[in-house]
């Protein structure tokens, strides 16, 4: 078991949405090892979400949870005042939190209301809460010239493939990559740089309802990795661009998917 590292406030902060599940929790952790202390959030009770705070802790991490909804303005007020007077600090962002529709249905016939809900969860919510870290990491950048900031949207591979039952996640997912362009250029003068990362089939929960679906296709050749993927594969991915290992490639996007959207004939 890792040393645990409590007390080492001086350590990289990053705030992870969503990040006590599915590709969230696969980003913690990876991070967690990486050595980096943690603000985690969701929409669950703190209480229920112990078990993760634990196993996340176990991996040498100080971890901060925070039930908020990322698609209320107050909420993310809240949840950034909370890491500051916590941390005092905020090093890495990553926009992951995101909901799928309700229901898979023909752009004919979907509503209104699901169509908000899910462009206000998956797009005006992250856009807004990178607008409040980045002006805080402006802050930072002018008091510690080194300071290794940096912000990460996980958008999806449905920003490029088309998939008309689910045309308002395409839509989000779609304009979550326009803003990873739009803040790229913005920040570059402060020098932080943003990336996206676009996962294709990972194994959570929210792919439960398709898994017999992708299986078959799979086994049939859907993809060039015949596997699944994990939320790990993307929290690796994840934290390569916080190592700085890509440091000249702001703006860019890494596709995590197996070979998914590979052309090919």
């Amino acid at each position: 078991m890792a040393v645990k590292n409590y007390m080492t406030k001086k350590n990289k902060t990053a705030l992870i949405t969503g990040g006590r599940r599915g590709i969230g929790l696969g980003i913690a952790r990876c991070l967690a090892k990486e050595g980096l202390n943690l603000a985690i959030c969701g929409l669950h009770k703190e209480t229920e979400t112990l078990p993760i705070i634990k196993e996340l802790r176990d991996l040498g991490a100080e971890v901060l949870y925070s039930q908020v909804d990322i698609s209320k303005k107050n909420d993310r007020e809240k949840l950034v005042d909370t890491i500051k007077k916590h941390f005092g600090r905020l090093d890495v962002l990553v926009n992951n939190a995101g909901i799928a529709p309700a229901e898979r249905t023909d752009i004919l016939k979907t509503g209104e209301e699901s169509f908000e809900k899910l462009i206000k969860v998956n797009l005006q919510g992250p856009y807004f809460l990178t607008q409040l870290v980045a002006r805080w990491m402006i802050e930072q950048k002018k008091t510690e010239p080194v300071f290794p900031g940096c912000i990460i949207n996980i958008s999806s591979v449905s920003a490029t493939i088309a998939s008309p039952r689910r045309g308002d996640y395409c839509l989000s997912k779609a304009a979550i990559s326009m803003a990873t362009k739009l803040w790229a250029t913005r920040l570059a003068e402060y020098n932080i740089p943003v990336y996206e990362i676009q996962p294709g089939l990972i194994k959570t929960d929210m792919t439960v309802p398709v898994t017999e679906k992708y299986e078959k296709l799979i086994s049939e050749g859907l993809l060039l990795q015949a596997r699944w993927g994990t939320p790990e594969d993307v929290g690796k991915a994840v934290a390569m661009m916080v190592r700085g290992d890509i440091a000249y490639s702001t703006g860019q996007v890494l596709v995590v998917d197996g070979g998914l959207t590979l052309r090919r004939l």
